[in-house]
């Protein structure tokens, strides 16, 4: 049979080998419909499992607790169509239940990092809006200023109890109705809402799950170590395998020895993460290899690339299981392109093939031009699960989507021959510490708010653990002995863990163009230089 022609040279598309999804033919189809279309099927099969007490939720227990919280939500709070709720939670089999009880509303779920300071967190609640807040007992400090109602997401069967007669209500949820609002992070240092709707999602399941589909794949555990509250944990990893009547074994976060007790004991199949997580797997080898992880078929990295040599010693310790590579962001509905373990050769660093449905460009920066396979440029893409909108931000959203419904995505990268798509930098300044994307601008404006600071950069400075790391350059005040120690410690007190300053450097001056823009890739070349 002849191979796909995955790239036309009179309109410089790339397109997928992959064959079409077909989404649900009725207009009414809900995220949640959509999770329990083939209910009968595996009512009794574990959803949710939690390693810590070993608690296991079933499809048929999933399906009920979504309803029930759904039900006390709207009577309780008057939750209802295209209002806003906040998830502000860590990882527990308890987020998807309350994400997909506000999504079955026709209500709006945002999500929001648990880590986040109070500061960052009134960014995003002063920009959606959100009616109520679910979160948890450690976290009530964080939220209880905002003047909103709370719910505790591990205790709520009060609420539950105190609606169960009132009247069963039925939402009219359609597929182009908001689902959720992701924040994603931008150059300008203050992060944007990224407009999913139940359509998108759906599609980004299908898109996701095309080759388990083709390949018939059988019921598998799938563990989760990605926040929940992340575009890759709930969607394209959560909601993608659950809708396929797979189990999630959810963690709270990555813990090696945890981690690995979960998958010997509940002989999980398929790892789906971000490189940081496979990294500390080959790292403490000696460790992974105490534990029965034979069960694994399948390890797939995402958020950041990851490296070939780190690639080839993984597949070494894990000799049964496919270390592959897949590309996405907030804006694509979570992924782009993923590499399939049965096509095409393996530990190329490639992010492999783009995912059914997805077109794609590759636009020189200088000309505009669509390029051929092998030259670098821009990847703009479009597909049917990327996001209809910025919220409230016409301008960002105009900047970032054409007319012709191509995402600039602001990262470089390149095709080769056989389709396969390489990420090699990014346009956009964003630093990648272990997946998460930190924003320089807004280290910048904290930075030149310390009174003995006169001007500061932020570049992302290589790291074998982390990817990157935040490395500020400072220029001090005349007489100032401000250390890098002290500065550290300010911008600590005031961000997230995943955006701290790792490093500081003093210089005399900061490089600028005429127009006043830091020369970053300057700052990089000179710690290049160094290394």
């Amino acid at each position: 049979m002849a191979k796909p022609q995955l790239y036309n040279p009179t309109t410089g598309i790339y397109t997928s080998p992959r064959p079409p999804v077909t989404l649900p033919q009725s207009p009414n189809t809900s995220i949640v419909d959509y999770l329990f279309r083939n209910l009968p099927a595996h009512s009794n099969s574990p959803a949710l499992i939690d390693p810590y007490s070993h608690k296991i939720i079933s499809f048929a227990q999933l399906k009920q607790q979504i309803s029930e919280l759904a039900h006390a939500l709207h009577h309780t709070f008057n939750i209802c169509k295209t209002d806003v709720v906040l998830i502000f939670a860590p990882n527990s089999v308890n987020f998807p239940i309350a994400f997909f009880a506000v999504t079955s509303l026709g209500a709006i779920a945002t999500t929001a990092n648990p880590v986040y300071t109070v500061k960052e967190l009134s960014h995003q609640i002063n920009d959606c809006k959100p009616k109520l807040i679910i979160t948890v007992d450690q976290l009530y400090d964080k939220v209880n200023g905002f003047n909103l109602p709370v719910v505790d997401l591990n205790n709520y069967s009060d609420l539950i109890e105190q609606s169960r007669h009132k009247a069963v209500i039925s939402p009219h949820v359609s597929q182009d109705d908001v689902a959720t609002i992701l924040y994603s992070s931008g150059t300008t240092g203050l992060s944007k809402g990224v407009v999913l709707t139940h359509r998108m999602i759906i599609a980004t399941a299908l898109m996701a799950t095309s080759d388990q589909e083709l390949y018939k794949e059988g019921r598998s555990v799938f563990i989760i170590v990605v926040p929940l509250f992340h575009v890759m944990g709930m969607i394209s990893f959560g909601y993608t395998q659950l809708q396929r009547g797979n189990a999630l074994v959810v963690m709270v976060r990555f813990e090696l020895q945890k981690a690995l007790d979960a998958i010997q004991r509940y002989r999980v199949t398929h790892l789906y993460t971000a490189p940081p997580v496979v990294l500390a797997l080959v790292k403490h080898s000696a460790v992974t290899r105490k534990y029965d992880t034979s069960s694994l078929v399948q390890i797939v990295t995402a958020a950041a690339p990851l490296g070939k040599d780190i690639m080839e010693e993984g597949s070494k310790l894990f000799p049964q299981a496919s270390l592959l590579q897949g590309y996405g962001m907030t804006e694509t509905g979570g992924i782009a392109s993923m590499e399939d373990a049965r096509v095409g050769s393996h530990h190329s660093g490639s992010s492999g093939t783009l995912c059914s449905g997805t077109e794609a460009k590759i636009i020189d920066i200088e000309t505009l031009k669509p390029l051929p396979p092998n030259k670098l440029g821009e990847i703009w893409a479009r597909g049917p699960n990327f996001m209809k909108e910025y919220f409230n931000n016409k301008q960002a959203t105009e900047q970032t989507v054409d007319k012709e419904g191509w995402l600039h995505t602001g990262d470089l990268g390149y095709f080769d021959e056989e389709g396969r798509i390489y990420i090699v930098d990014r346009l956009k300044e964003l630093i990648k510490y272990k997946g998460y994307q930190v924003a320089p601008a807004e280290l910048e404006g904290l930075l030149m708010s310390h009174p003995e600071i006169m001007d500061a950069a932020v570049i992302p400075y290589i790291d074998k653990e982390a990817g990157e790391i935040p490395m500020a350059y400072v220029v001090r005040k005349p007489g100032s002995s401000l250390t890098g120690e002290q500065i550290q410690e300010f911008i600590t007190k005031q961000v997230a863990p995943f955006k701290r300053i790792r490093k500081v450097a003093f210089v005399d001056i900061i490089p600028k163009s005429p127009a006043g823009k830091i020369l970053r890739r300057e700052l990089r070349q000179r710690v290049q230089s160094k290394l």
